[in-house]
C-alpha cells in the first residue's frame, strides 16, 4: 500500500529513531508498504520517519543507479542486484576520502545538493528476519546508506550543506512546509493537511 511521504518542516524528521523488536506491530506491513512508497516516488531509499514513524528502520534498492555508463560492469551488477532493509542500523565506522555526490531526497522534493561522505562505512543492523549482521559497505551504496542512516538518527541532507547554499534554498523548502510542493507522489506537508 502506498503511504504518504512526510515533507520537510515536519517534527517526525528531526526525531531520533528507537530501536525495535521482532514483536514490533505490523512490522513486515509496514515494511512492505515503505517498498511501495519508495517504488512509487522512484526513489532508491526510504526511512521509516519519512513515513511518519520514529523507529531505526529503512530500505534501500540502488536498482535505479545500475544505469549509468560511469559503472564498470561489476559495479553495474552490484548496483541492479542490492535491495536490503535495515533494522536497529549502527554506524561503526566511516572512512576513506570525501567525495561528493548530488543528493536528493524525496521528503524533499525538487531540492537537490552536492553531499560530500566518506567512500566507505562498516554497518551493525539487523534483516527483515532479524538476523544480526555487521558489513562493510562502499561507492553508491555506501552512499545511500549514510543518506538513510542520518534520517534514524533525525538529520537531513540539507544539514550538510554550507549556509550560502541553505540561504539560497531557504523559500523552496518553506515552500515544502507550507504544502506548495507538487511532486507526482503523495506527501503530508508540516503546514498544511494533507494532499
Amino acid at each position: 500500500m502506498i503511504i504518504p511521504i512526510y515533507g520537510y518542516g515536519e517534527p517526525v524528521l528531526r526525531q531520533v529513531g528507537a530501536e525495535i523488536s521482532p514483536e514490533y506491530p505490523n512490522l513486515k506491513e509496514i515494511i512492505a508498504n515503505m517498498y511501495d512508497t519508495m517504488y512509487n516516488a522512484y526513489g532508491v531509499g526510504l526511512a521509516a520517519p519519512q513515513v511518519g514513524l520514529a523507529i531505526r528502520l529503512f530500505i534501500i534498492d540502488t536498482e535505479p543507479f545500475s544505469d549509468s555508463d560511469d559503472l564498470s560492469k561489476e559495479e553495474h551488477e552490484h548496483l541492479k542486484s542490492f535491495k536490503r532493509t535495515f533494522i536497529n542500523a549502527k554506524m561503526l565506522k566511516e572512512e576513506g576520502e570525501e567525495w561528493g555526490f548530488n543528493e536528493g531526497c524525496l521528503s524533499i522534493p525538487d531540492v537537490r545538493e552536492d553531499v560530500y561522505r566518506n567512500e566507505r562505512i562498516t554497518l551493525e543492523y539487523y534483516d527483515e528476519d532479524f538476523n544480526k549482521k555487521t558489513e562493510v559497505f562502499d561507492g553508491l551504496i555506501a552512499r545511500v546508506i549514510q543518506h538513510e542512516y542520518d534520517h534514524i538518527e533525525g538529520i537531513l541532507f540539507t544539514d550538510k550543506i554550507s549556509m550560502l547554499k541553505k540561504t539560497l534554498i531557504k523559500k523552496k523548502l518553506q515552500n515544502i512546509m507550507d504544502g506548495k510542493a507538487r511532486p507526482d507522489y503523495r506527501m503530508k506537508f508540516a503546514n498544511k493537511k494533507g494532499r
